[in-house]
């Protein structure tokens, strides 16, 4: 008797130490898992429900049978077959109410509440965006070519170049009213973050969008907590250690006011069901050199930073709004109303690409306006017919969306256009911005060769997309291009007051000081040299030569002026300086 009792502990022992490794197992694949996936402990967030369903519930399941293929037919096979049965009914009915949640949260049935969560205000196109400064607030720079300048200029330093990259994840920020582009340096691999990692990265690259330059800031202090570092000093670990429940989305690099680095993380909310209406609720910001972080709801946002809705989401928003104003069958069906954001052919994609059609991507171009990062893409119908009916600027910051009414052509055709006048030089144009011109909305961008240097500006008239300029200067493009569309409307000065206004240099140089207001602008090329004539309010004609003051590229009717001038034939005038005296 006693012998027996020993023979069943002995196989309770020997049963059991497979349940207790497996177990094991079981629970060190969840813990690695985690680490390396990261799930929020959100119900909104599908990472959480595969986590759960393929990484926990499945895998105990196979554990279960794997145990009972090795106990055989001891006593404790049923209930191990019972330990399968209820994992893998986990794992089916977690992933059957995944599905159904996202079925009964989709358009179908909340088409209002999608096309409310982004609801454009409509905005007059020439009171909205200011002329005057439009040139130096536009982007015209895209990612590829700020790589491509962070690269040369980080080339140059070989203390960094060995050690460390460039991350090509540059951020479009407004930096005390001018656009930047921003990236922080990675760590050259594994083996480079193991020997720099008690220094941390030293700095960052910051580009000019505008003046086409690049400058490396370095820092004080090592930023330590980056996307490229690895374990605990990962900034996404890092974070998800601080906010177990929050759902990041749009982790992205930028700076303050003063050159200070950040890491900022959007967080995603869901509105409609449990995985419908993405939108956000805050942002996290994270100082990468101590690690230390605060979470802003979207109203007490810091006003530097600039990226908190990403352009994608603000792009597939809009579409909801654009699709479903008028009911889901309608978006299907009969599409009345129906708009959308354009796209267009990407621009790095090569000539020789077998589907000419492969490349399609959305893209916006960036204009920082009212001291934030605002993106504008073009509004289409539905029909995809190469011509927009409008356009939208969307604030990053706060998802204030403005519409404007304006047909003509898309940027695809626009750019076209552009590639179009110097065709024999195979230049790609970029993805355009839009300003206002004389009161006429204008594509501006750049034309890039084949390593991505930009070699022309370019500027698309939107509504007649035939008027086109170029020039290798920025200011040249745009003194052409008001020349161009200066036969359309704009006040003429008559032959004989510019006759008149030739002489003034043979007339006395005695000056007098004189205020207008601007009712007209022309530029007239004379032996190379541009130069600029305004009629005043006060009758007269003014003239002053482009090179002598630059900033008369952002005069514009009925800009109010204090000029000191000499005074040519009759009521011509030629300027030696002004002054903008707008109340």
């Amino acid at each position: 008797m006693g012998k027996k009792k020993y023979r069943n502990q002995e196989a309770g022992r020997v049963s059991k130490a497979p349940a207790v490794a497996l177990t094991v197992i079981w629970i060190v694949w969840v813990a690695l898992m985690y680490y390396l996936l990261l799930p929020a402990i959100n119900i909104h967030s599908v990472g959480l429900w595969l986590f759960v369903i393929l990484i926990c519930a499945l895998p105990a399941g196979i554990f279960f049978i794997l145990h009972r293929l090795i106990v055989g037919g001891t006593k404790q096979a049923d209930t191990i077959g019972k330990g399968a049965g209820i994992s893998f009914a986990v794992a089916g009915v977690g992933l059957l109410m995944f599905v159904l949640l996202g079925f009964f949260g989709s358009k179908m049935f909340h088409a209002a509440a999608y096309a409310s969560v982004l609801e454009p205000k409509e905005y007059n196109f020439t009171e909205d965006l200011d002329q005057a400064t439009a040139i130096s607030k536009i982007a015209l720079m895209d990612t590829d070519s700020a790589i491509l300048l962070g690269n040369r200029e980080i080339g140059s330093l070989s203390e960094v170049v060995s050690q460390y990259n460039v991350s090509e994840d540059y951020s479009q920020i407004d930096l005390f009213g001018s656009p930047v582009k921003v990236s922080a340096l990675d760590y050259a691999g594994f083996f480079k973050y193991m020997g720099n990692k008690a220094n941390g990265v030293p700095g960052y690259v910051k580009v000019d969008p505008v003046g086409q330059s690049a400058e490396y800031v370095a820092m004080d202090q090592g930023m330590n907590y980056v996307p490229s570092a690895y374990f605990f000093k990962d900034l996404k670990r890092h974070l998800r250690a601080q906010y177990p429940t929050k759902i990041f989305y749009n982790i992205h690099f930028e700076i303050d006011e003063d050159g200070n680095p950040y890491y900022v993380a959007s967080v995603a909310d869901y509105t409609i069901g449990v995985f419908g209406g993405e939108t956000v609720q805050g942002a996290i910001v994270c100082n990468p050199v101590d690690g230390s972080s605060t979470y802003y709801p979207v109203a007490e946002i810091p006003s530097w930073v600039d990226d908190v809705f990403d352009g994608d989401l603000l792009v597939e928003q809009y579409d909801w709004y654009g699709e479903l104003s008028n009911g889901f069958l309608n978006s299907i069906f009969g599409k009345k109303g129906c708009k959308k954001c354009t796209e267009t052919i990407d621009t790095d994609s090569s000539d020789d690409d077998e589907d000419d059609d492969a490349g399609y991507t959305p893209d916006y171009g960036y204009v920082a306006k009212d001291g934030d990062i605002w993106i504008y893409t073009g509004v289409t119908s539905v029909n995809d017919d190469a011509s927009n009916i409008g356009f939208i600027l969307v604030n990053e910051r706060t998802s204030e969306a403005h519409y404007y009414t304006v047909a003509g052509a898309d940027e695809s055709s626009a750019m076209s256009a552009a590639e179009g006048e110097v065709q024999e030089k195979r230049y790609r144009a970029s993805f355009p911005s839009l300003i206002n011109v004389d009161e006429q909305p204008t594509y501006v961008m750049v034309l890039k060769d084949a390593s991505g240097i930009v070699k022309l500006y370019a500027m698309v008239n939107v509504e007649s997309y035939n008027k086109v300029t170029t020039a290798a200067a920025l200011d040249e493009c745009f003194a052409k291009y008001r020349k161009l569309i200066g036969s359309n409307g704009s006040e003429e000065p008559d032959e004989t007051d510019l006759a008149a206004d030739e002489n003034t240099d043979a007339d006395t140089e005695e000056t007098e000081t004189r205020e207008f207001t601007v009712t007209g602008i022309k530029y007239v090329d004379i032996d190379g040299n541009t130069y600029v004539y305004l009629t005043g309010d006060d009758d007269a004609l003014y003239k002053m030569k482009f090179s002598e003051d630059e900033n008369l590229i952002y005069v514009k009717k009925d800009d109010h002026l204090q000029t000191e001038c000499v005074q040519g034939s009759g009521k011509a005038y030629r300027m030696k300086s002004f002054e903008v005296k707008n109340d």
